[in-house]
């Protein structure tokens, strides 16, 4: 049967400290024997993309879907070798 988790105020505010602020991303918090032992926050941030170039990608995008089938071909294959 598994330990009852054993959380005081310290750990609640550091949990609360971590959790505060963050707007995308995730808290992990670490048991081990029914203690906390660790919490790790991985913080991700978004940039929009400004509208102008939004525009220049879907152009981008036009015109590679009308190049020749053999240079994507080619270009896959090097990829392919370089991953």
């Amino acid at each position: 049967m598994a330990k009852p988790l054993e959380v005081d105020v310290v750990w609640q505010d550091r949990i609360l400290n971590q959790v505060s602020g963050l707007q995308y991303g995730q808290v992990i918090i670490t048991v081990h024997d029914g203690r906390i032992v660790q919490i790790d926050r991985t913080e991700r941030t978004r940039y929009d993309t400004p509208a102008a170039q939004k525009q220049s990608s879907k152009e981008g995008a036009k015109s590679t879907n009308t190049r020749d089938k053999g240079q994507q071909s080619a270009e896959s294959e090097s990829l392919r070798a370089v991953q």
